[in-house]
């Protein structure tokens, strides 16, 4: 017996604790350490997701420790009216980060709540209430939220909020949606969604939110120039984009917020995991005028973590080390090598269907060949040897979710790491059955 298959952990785990999802993990993990997870056999486990993908810098990360233990001590949590020099710090740093129109920070704790902050705010400020977001997206389990995540988990638990629409994926992988020559027509394609939201509106249309890249969904990143064509639709709608940077901002896809790869800004920014570097931190951010608004018109979303000094503190080492250590530019490099490796992998194993992602999050898609149907079974076969073999990378086992690993490995890992990684991965694929 090994001390994973502790019985008492087991039996206490089992008649303790509410099963909030899949079947839980098999190891029982002691500590973690930079980018390495050690159960409690004594071994070592690759972190390929960073947590709940949000680690950016690890595990234990030194500076992140001396600000957790400084602020423990001295300031951790307050009355919510009143302020601390980390929380005008973070929201200053944040906005010195952040182009104009992206003016006003209020800091909560997870990106369920940020993202409905940023709701209440869009039907606040324009007057309306239906809000718009694509199929396949997660943006959190809190009612607002969950109504926007389109995915199996919003079944049986009743109405969504009324005025909850959807727009297509734009998976370049499997839409329809194709030009004569066979490439992704995703234009048409958005204006055919449009059109249907259109036809189900009761005029009321607040909002659009949306991840640039849709991570639980599948890591399908938004084509260039999507954003700029969203901002559009809304514009002449009247509506607020809300952009969901949970997973993707924070250096993850090799800028420091995804969306300024299409340089579109939008109304409302919402960021939450990787602000925290796996840490219960989030933030909403807005224009002065849209805050001038809604403060005018009584807006109100008083919790009981709003400005915590504590988390704040956190946030604004965050956002140093990522300025100081160029870990947008680092994760850029790691990204390329990855995909680099998952292309010629491809080659040899043609269950791989797709290989894509930006930065350092990166999708890849599990087919039964020679058809693009979703290989599921396969795909948790590979994330149990990956596992065996000491690398953990996250495959959503979810039933019709569980084709595509999203993986996102903490931004501080050197080279030699990442190819640690990878190693496991082609072992993964020789040794496994159904991969050829």
């Amino acid at each position: 017996m090994t001390s994973n298959n502790e019985p008492a952990f087991w039996t206490n785990a089992n008649s303790s604790l509410i099963r909030y999802g899949p079947s839980f993990m098999p190891n029982i993990i002691e500590r973690a350490q930079g980018v390495y997870l050690y159960d409690a056999d004594g071994k070592r486990i690759i972190d390929f997701t960073s947590g709940q993908m949000s680690a950016i810098l690890g595990h234990g990360h030194p500076e992140i420790v001396a600000v957790i233990t400084k602020y423990a001590q001295n300031l951790d949590h307050l009355f919510s009216g009143m302020l601390s020099r980390p929380v005008v710090d973070l929201a200053t740093k944040l906005t010195g980060l952040l182009p104009p129109g992206l003016d006003k920070v209020q800091l909560l704790s997870t990106g369920a709540e940020s993202n409905e902050c940023a709701l209440r705010i869009a039907k606040l400020y324009t007057g309306k209430f239906e809000i718009v977001g694509l199929a396949n997206s997660w943006h959190g389990v809190t009612q607002g939220a969950a109504s926007m995540t389109y995915q199996s988990t919003r079944k049986n638990y009743g109405p969504a909020v009324p005025g909850s629409l959807i727009l297509p994926t734009p998976n370049a992988y499997r839409s329809p949606f194709r030009h004569s020559d066979g490439s992704y027509d995703w234009e048409t394609e958005l204006d055919y969604g449009w059109s249907l939201v259109d036809s189900q509106s009761v005029g009321s249309l607040a909002a659009v939110i949306l991840e640039p890249i849709l991570s639980s969904g599948g890591v399908i990143v938004l084509p260039p120039g999507y954003l700029r064509k969203m901002k559009e639709h809304c514009e002449k709608r009247g509506m607020l984009l809300i952009l969901d940077e949970a997973q993707t901002g924070v250096g993850r896809t090799g800028k420091n917020f995804a969306f300024e790869h299409d340089g579109v800004v939008p109304d409302i920014l919402t960021l939450s995991k990787t602000l925290g570097a796996g840490l219960p931190l989030s933030a909403v951010v807005t224009s002065t005028k849209i805050e001038q608004t809604c403060y005018e018109r009584g807006f109100s979303f008083y919790t009981t973590h709003v400005s915590d000094p504590l988390p704040a503190a956190v946030g604004v080492q965050v956002l140093t080390i990522l300025e100081r250590d160029n870990l947008a530019a680092h994760a850029e490099r790691m990204g390329n090598i990855f995909r680099e490796f998952l292309l010629e992998l491809q080659k040899q194993y043609p269950c791989i269907g797709d290989v894509r992602g930006q930065g350092l999050m990166v999708g890849l898609e599990v087919i039964k060949y020679p058809s693009k149907e979703p290989n599921e079974a396969l795909g948790n076969a590979l994330a149990d040897r990956m596992l065996e073999l000491g690398l953990s990378a996250n495959v959503v086992r979810i039933p019709g979710m569980g084709s595509c690993f999203r993986i996102a490995p903490p931004l501080s890992i050197t080279e030699g790491e990442l190819r640690e990684g990878l190693t496991i991965i082609e072992e993964a694929f020789k040794t496994t059955d159904g991969t050829s």
